[in-house]
């Protein structure tokens, strides 16, 4: 753990702004950031945050300060980028069954554009012809991932056109002239075998004959991040240098150069994330001792929603006789984080910190039982800046409509 964000720091950052609280370590970003590009150095790489992981603006406009690029999935979300400071040519937007209306919106910045639809391609390439060149997004019919939820090329995915459609994308590309710039695919999430994106380049490779402006082949994000002690995440110096000599070797038959591109999103936010709660109530039973927090699967869904491990460290009693506990939240659901949990003896009022707090934590919340979220702070040269106030009961009420009494 960073000297700047030892247990004792992360006490007194719950004494300070109160808990529930997230916590993020800026240099962390920093520091991953710096992995990928030695680990990609011996090709050309661009790397584009996927920021649906974590969009607060503070953090966005550290990721642009360090030079990443960034990856969006929605219009708002390139709007976001924008706001932060990102120029068009480093904003990418990958749709996923999204009304042209949106890409319309958004094509109107000049951002790189990936479009997952042989409808949307169509109307695009029609309104558009060849004045705006895209990419495409390809389902590679590959299963990979931590679980279903998060497998996102296999066959029976709502993600991407079907590479067996092959024909129909170039009668499109008759008909309306659109230019095809980029072949992008994303197979899924938490993928440590190296050996699946380097199947995906393949595939990318046998296409590429039948797109002469081709540019880049974008492969997604997916790298596994370490969670349990002990875990490893993706070997990515392994992968740079596989991949690299997979492109070199395509470049040399093909007499083409080719781009690669990656949407990291866990890989660069999740570590560098802390989500401090406390202790309301224990309540032992004969066979379970519950540790009772004052938050739940509403500030943090992801063990509920992927049965997803999160490491938890009681920062307040970090010396105390090892117990086990079902750790659970607040929220009139089951929303248990952990089960049968060895954590150092809790006592009511204790501080219990979850590390990988970065991604798809925060990102993922709501009001749910009108609770109310989480402020956030971000931690840059040791300093904490409050980067979101917690919400207060009006914010509840800010977008309702209150009718007058009896209409």
């Amino acid at each position: 753990m960073s000297p700047h964000l030892s247990k004792e720091f992360l006490v007194q950052l719950g004494d300070q702004y109160g808990t529930p609280l997230y916590v993020y370590h800026a240099e962390k970003i920093k520091e991953q950031f710096e992995k990928l590009k030695a680990a990609f150095s011996g090709g050309d790489t661009r790397f584009f945050y996927a920021c649906k992981a974590l969009t607060n603006i503070n953090v966005l406009k550290y990721i642009n300060s360090i030079g990443c690029n960034v990856d969006c999935s929605s219009g708002n979300e390139v709007l976001l980028a924008l706001r932060a400071g990102f120029p068009a040519n480093r904003i990418l937007y990958t749709s996923n069954n999204i009304a042209f209306s949106e890409l319309e919106a958004v094509a109107s910045h000049g951002v790189n554009i990936n479009i997952d639809s042989l409808s949307n391609l169509r109307k695009f390439g029609l309104k558009f012809g060849s004045s705006y060149p895209v990419g495409i997004r390809l389902r590679p019919n590959i299963m990979a991932g931590g679980n279903l939820k998060i497998a996102t090329g296999h066959e029976s995915s709502k993600f991407g056109i079907p590479i067996e459609q092959l024909e129909d994308i170039l009668d499109l590309i008759r008909e309306t002239g659109i230019t095809i710039r980029g072949l992008h695919i994303h197979t899924g999430s938490e993928i440590k075998d190296v050996s699946v994106f380097l199947q995906g380049v393949e595939i990318l490779f046998g296409l590429a004959d039948h797109f002469p402006e081709l540019e880049f082949l974008d492969l997604g994000g997916g790298f596994k991040v370490p969670y349990k002690p002990g875990e490893t995440g993706t070997d990515i110096d392994l992968l740079g240098k596989k991949l690299a000599e997979a492109v070199t070797s395509f470049e040399r038959r093909m007499n083409r150069k080719i781009q690669v591109w990656f949407e990291p999103g866990k890989f660069l936010v999740s570590e560098c994330g802390f989500f401090i709660t406390q202790v309301n109530v224990l309540k032992p039973t004969r066979t379970i001792n519950f540790a009772g927090l004052n938050t739940g699967l509403n500030h943090l869904i992801r063990p509920m929603f992927y049965d997803a491990w999160h490491t938890i460290e009681n920062i307040s009693n970090p010396s105390g006789p090892i117990k086990k506990y079902n750790v659970v939240g607040n929220i009139c659901e089951t929303d248990t984080f952990a089960s049968d949990r060895e954590l150092n003896e809790i006592r009511e009022g204790d501080y219990l910190v979850f590390r990988n707090a970065g991604a798809y934590c925060f990102e993922m919340s709501s009001n749910y039982n009108a609770r109310l979220k989480p402020a956030e702070i971000l931690i840059k040269d040791g300093r904490p800046r409050l980067i979101r106030k917690a919400d207060v009961f009006e914010d509840l009420l800010r977008n309702q409509v209150i009718l007058d009494e009896g209409v």
